[in-house]
């Protein structure tokens, strides 16, 4: 097996273990912000990251002043549920800050709508955990020069 880590140089190995470390981190704070979703089907959380610093948050969910049921009786999602990364790019928007330049943290893949707003929204990094079943997503998002890293627990 080809080890690409040997050919890093030494004096970034460091950064790049510290970013990953961080990466870790951030992704698990998506998790946990996941089980704030009323969503019984799947629970998906998101952060924006910008400087090290949290810039915004969101998980999926109805819109405001909606009831918090995401499916109807038949288990199938709301046309109208948000999801968790459109939630975190809404909200930053409604703020002094900007997501120019910074890192979504997403439990699930985007799918292509969401991809969209992350592009617009100037978001240049994307980790995520689990691949969602469509991939269209994540194909335009490296279209777009957007860096995307599919971190699981197997990750060292």
């Amino acid at each position: 097996m080809f080890n690409l880590y040997k050919l890093i140089p030494m004096d970034n190995r460091d950064k790049i273990q510290k970013q990953l470390q961080f990466d870790k981190s951030y992704l698990e704070m998506a998790k946990i912000w996941a089980q704030n979703s009323y969503c019984k089907r799947k629970q998906v959380g998101a952060l924006i990251v910008k400087d090290r610093q949290i810039i915004s948050d969101g998980f999926n969910g109805t819109p405001a002043g909606f009831e918090n049921i995401c499916e109807n009786e038949n288990n199938i999602t709301k046309q109208y549920v948000l999801h968790a990364e459109a939630n975190a790019i809404t909200k930053v928007a409604k703020t002094n800050n900007s997501s120019e330049n910074g890192t979504l943290y997403v439990t699930m893949s985007p799918c292509i709508e969401c991809s969209k707003l992350i592009i617009q929204a100037g978001i240049k990094r994307v980790v995520f955990a689990v691949l969602y079943s469509n991939h269209e997503g994540l194909v335009l998002l490296e279209r777009a020069g957007v860096e995307v890293i599919h971190l699981t627990d197997d990750n060292e």
